[in-house]
């Protein structure tokens, strides 16, 4: 037996109320599958998939300032590295007093 036969309105709406929007879509997208005539599922259908909507929207924007600040860190920490090793072959190879 597989998961979508547990499926029942009430477990799409605790879904969206913890947030898991994409899972409570796929609930009401499959009991409107199997019964197209419940309109009562439609509305809150609709309104998850707004907030899926929205929040794909949010998250890419929110991302950018943090994966920059991350490429910038990636940045010196490699031009660190490159400076150590420079610094570290000149002072290996400083000629010795006779």
């Amino acid at each position: 037996m597989n998961e979508t036969a547990f499926y029942t309105a009430t477990m799409a709406k605790v879904y969206a109320d913890q947030g898991y929007f994409e899972k409570s879509a796929e609930i009401y997208r499959h009991l409107l599958k199997l019964e197209p005539d419940r309109q009562e599922l439609k509305e809150p259908l609709l309104d998850v998939e707004q907030k899926i909507k929205a929040e794909t929207k949010r998250h890419p924007r929110d991302l950018t300032p943090l994966f920059e600040k991350w490429l910038d860190l990636l940045l010196r920490s490699s031009n660190l590295q490159k400076l150590k090793k420079l610094q570290n072959t000149t002072f290996n190879q400083t000629p010795k007093r006779v």
